[in-house]
């Protein structure tokens, strides 16, 4: 018997939109970068970089963004609607 597999599209938000989202939800949690860095499994100025919008962060980082942004509930979907939809 085959087993179906659910797979969900990655999500993808370009600069200057991820810098933005990334700087919201770590104010909105209370953490400094390098404890999102930390949380990530990035360095410290990897999550600088991001919200200064020099680079977008990596498929992986970005899934653990979301994950991060899933666990916060409500202000996490609205960080998502505001950001995602621009």
């Amino acid at each position: 018997m085959l087993k179906q597999m659910i797979v969900t599209k990655p999500l993808v938000i370009k600069q200057p939109q991820a810098g933005k989202l990334i700087r919201e939800m770590r104010s909105h949690l209370g953490l400094t970068q390098e404890q999102l860095a930390l949380s990530l499994g990035v360095t410290c100025s990897s999550t600088n970089r991001w919200e200064n919008t020099m680079v977008t962060p990596s498929p992986l980082a970005m899934q653990k963004i979301e994950a991060m942004l899933e666990q916060m509930g409500d202000r996490g979907r609205e960080l998502l609607k505001k950001y995602a939809s621009n």
